[in-house]
């Protein structure tokens, strides 16, 4: 097979010599040959699928180091680097969501519309009147050791304006899920207006930190958090604990669990009913771990709705509690204090193999 200069196989793969150059330099493409005396690089036709793949993976934006990954796949096994490049797609999808969801809070804020002028109307009552209507919450939140583990490593917290579940791992689980919640609850009181992703991002921060630096071992702990603002609720989430929301008598699920299950679940490559008995439906690839690769937490805002009733939980409740329970639960518990209680009842009566914890929420007009 005859050898391309750079210039010729740039033309082909349509890259610049540049990219090319920088492309060898990284290890994502290496020339085929290059002159010992004069350093001219060649290339071959063999390798114009994977230049052309790196040139496309470039244009949706996917980082240099992603695309090594996704190029050695391709070369053994062409239908699961489709599956990543779906996978990573989605990913961008919500993330871009939630850049979304925050440039509208900025936009209110900066131009004196906390309301969220813009917001679709999402109940019967009009801005207006929810303008001359206070809207708080009525909360309360429980844990439970479950009946097969011998402590308790679940976290949940409810106030006035924060809601919080922790779901600790390893031999300092509890004191990792504690500390998560108490790193939040500071905030209560000291972040207001459009510093509530910055605080919620900071507080994560400096819990994970603290799992690096006063940790023992492979501990630390999940978390999902929702912080009050008046008009919206911020979401802090990592790992596997997840937020449900109740609107208009549908409940649906506000967090993206960051487990391999669902990363499967997002290719294609597994379904939702498969991932309840995957052998590893418990890895997971985010948390407060004390690692700064794996601590990266979803940030987002969620308007409110007087009427809303939201629920945060550990995997000890939604792996054996099924979504029609949990349903009829939040439709029908007439306070928060009740829909807890009663979730956590579930769990047990299902064999608490886990600790459980819940905490729920009201959004009501005074």
């Amino acid at each position: 097979m005859g050898e391309l200069t750079i210039g010729a196989f740039a033309r082909a793969s349509r890259l610049s010599p540049k990219a090319l150059r920088l492309y060898d330099e990284l290890g994502l493409l290496a020339p085929a040959r290059v002159d010992g005396t004069t350093g001219y690089r060649y290339y071959v036709e063999a390798q114009l699928p994977r230049a052309r793949l790196v040139a496309w993976l470039r244009r949706v934006g996917m980082p240099l180091a992603r695309i090594g990954e996704v190029c050695d796949l391709y070369e053994t096994d062409p239908p699961a680097a489709g599956l990543v490049i779906g996978a990573y797609w989605a990913r961008v999808e919500t993330e871009t969501a939630a850049r979304r969801d925050l440039v509208t809070f900025l936009v209110d804020q900066l131009s004196g519309n906390p309301a969220g002028k813009g917001v679709e109307e999402m109940s019967e009552m009009s801005m207006s009147e929810m303008a001359m209507s206070e809207v708080r919450m009525r909360y309360a939140a429980g844990s439970d050791r479950g009946l097969v583990r011998p402590v308790n490593q679940d976290t949940a917290y409810a106030g006035a304006r924060l809601l919080a579940v922790a779901d600790g791992f390893g031999a300092d689980g509890a004191r990792a899920s504690g500390a998560a919640v108490d790193a939040l609850v500071a905030l209560e009181e000291s972040v207001r207006g459009a510093d509530v992703l910055n605080g919620l991002a900071d507080a994560v921060d400096r819990v994970n930190r603290g799992n690096r630096e006063g940790g023992s071992g492979e501990s630390g702990t999940t978390l999902t958090a929702m912080l009050w603002t008046g008009s919206r609720l911020a979401l802090v989430h990592v790992g596997d604990t997840r937020a449900y929301l109740l609107r208009g008598g549908e409940v649906s699920r506000i967090t993206h669990d960051h487990t391999l299950v669902q990363s499967m679940i997002d290719a294609g490559s597994l379904t939702a009913e498969e991932a309840t008995s995957h052998p590893q439906r418990a890895l997971l690839l985010r948390a407060l771990d004390g690692s700064a690769d794996h601590a990266r937490p979803d940030l987002r805002l969620h308007d409110v709705v007087p009427g809303d009733r939201y629920l945060l939980c550990s995997d000890g409740l939604f792996t054996v509690v099924g979504p029609d329970d949990i349903r009829r639960v939040l439709t029908t518990a007439a306070e928060p204090a009740d829909a807890v209680s009663q979730l956590i009842a579930l769990a047990l009566a299902e064999g608490g193999p886990d600790n459980v914890a819940c905490a729920v929420a009201d959004a009501v007009t005074v």
